[in-house]
């Protein structure tokens, strides 16, 4: 018998009778849902606040707190299995999104767009410790590969969704207002992550329900993967701010602009990335990619900043598109710096707890160079901004470097 797709992945990586099949398809219309979103979520806040780069920087910092506060979010669900986690979280963002329809001043918009990013902090750790606990044995890497890939794969639908509202909305209905767009995006983007709730839903595994996660889990072992987590924070926040912010403000790029490279961007990082990397960390080892991938990330963030000054604004921007496809795809290397957490923790829920203070501990570093980043975007331009996430790149190899080889921990 054959089988294809999503059920043939699973056979492969994933322990048999384990739920891997809706959970993996339940991630992928989460990421339909979640691609939909991003791809007008930089414009939005650009075309109905006219914002600038401090602003945007503010912005990130009340966006980038529930990261901070997620170790006590998560101390606060200790008692719920990780199936339940993922749909309080993805509920939370329901919410927000469903509130983001509604007209209010920027603080209320930014006071929503934080409540959104709860919703969305929560989910990340029990997403990567779930797919640790479908796969088999050696397979962890492949397993977290292929979410990434499914999270893309939805990316690229969600975000080609929202190019076809903003560019056949206003041909079929003259005259219709961006903002009645915005909200037809957001009643997509409700409805695909209440179905990703439902996917979410299944029979616990015998003693699931009796699993404890630890409430507070910082332990000396671990000292080595927060402080990558820190300098992976600080190179993450500037590209998933102040990335797309460049191309809207300096290279005056639209809604349908942007939500096209955002699917080819995931189209290409779903097509050879996330499965790519994945299996790349399998056979090379987490911290040979842990090292190396920094050290291409540093070239990238260069060529990004300064691209305008060395080129024509019409190659300037060919290549910007291009580096900021490459951030995207070298950002699944983060799934070696998991793998490396893997490897130091004693069980299932201590990984899960490892996973969710990682999150916080880089978000220590986002919070702040947020509002940093802003100024500096304001005061030296993008070129500046964009080195400062360079030197950030090298120092996270350098550090890599101190990890111990497989076997030598």
């Amino acid at each position: 018998m054959k089988f294809t797709g999503i059920r043939k992945t699973c056979l492969e990586i994933c322990r048999p009778g384990s739920g891997a099949r809706t959970f993996f398809t339940g991630i992928l219309v989460w990421g339909i849902g979640m691609g939909c979103f991003n791809a007008v979520f930089h414009n939005f806040v650009v075309d109905e606040y006219h914002i600038n780069g401090f602003d945007r920087g503010v912005l990130e910092f009340m966006r980038e707190i529930p990261g901070v506060l997620l170790v006590a979010v998560l101390a606060l669900l200790s008692r719920f299995s990780d199936w339940r986690v993922l749909r309080i979280g993805t509920i939370v963002s329901i919410l927000a999104a469903g509130l983001l329809m509604f007209s209010v001043p920027w603080a209320g918009a930014v006071a929503l767009i934080a409540f959104w990013s709860l919703g969305e902090h929560t989910v990340m750790p029990v997403r990567q410790s779930l797919s640790l606990m479908l796969a088999k044995d050696g397979k962890g890497g492949e397993s977290l590969g292929f979410m990434t890939s499914m999270m893309n794969a939805g990316t690229v639908a969600g975000s080609l969704i929202a190019a076809a509202v903003f560019f056949f909305g206003p041909r079929l209905f003259d005259g219709i207002a961006a903002r009645t767009l915005y909200d037809a995006v957001f009643v997509v983007v409700i409805a695909l992550l209440g179905a990703s709730v439902i996917f979410s839903m299944r029979k616990a595994e015998p003693g699931e329900r009796m699993r404890r996660r630890p409430k507070f889990y910082f332990r000396r072992k671990y000292s080595k993967f927060y402080a990558l987590e820190l300098f992976y924070g600080a190179r993450k926040q500037v590209f998933f701010t102040f990335g797309p912010f460049v191309l809207i403000n300096a290279y005056g790029l639209e809604t349908r602009h942007v939500a096209v490279l955002f699917a080819v961007s995931a189209f290409l990082t779903a097509l050879w990335g996330g499965r790519l990397v994945g299996r790349l960390v399998d056979r090379w080892g987490y911290r040979n990619v842990m090292i190396w991938d920094t050290v291409v990330l540093a070239g990238v963030c260069l060529l990004y900043g300064f691209s305008k000054d060395l080129f024509p604004t019409s190659v300037a921007l060919a290549v910007v598109c291009v580096n900021y496809i490459l951030d995207a795809i070298l950002s699944n290397c983060s799934i070696a710096t998991n793998l490396y957490a893997r490897t130091l923790s004693d069980s299932q829920e201590e990984l899960s707890a490892t996973l969710s203070s990682g999150i916080s501990v880089n978000h220590v570093v986002t919070v702040f160079y947020a509002l940093l980043g802003g100024w500096i975007y304001d005061r030296f331009g993008p070129g500046i901004l964009f080195a400062s996430a360079a030197v950030m790149s090298l120092c996270n190899s350098a550090f890599a470097l101190t990890v111990p080889k497989p076997g030598r921990q």
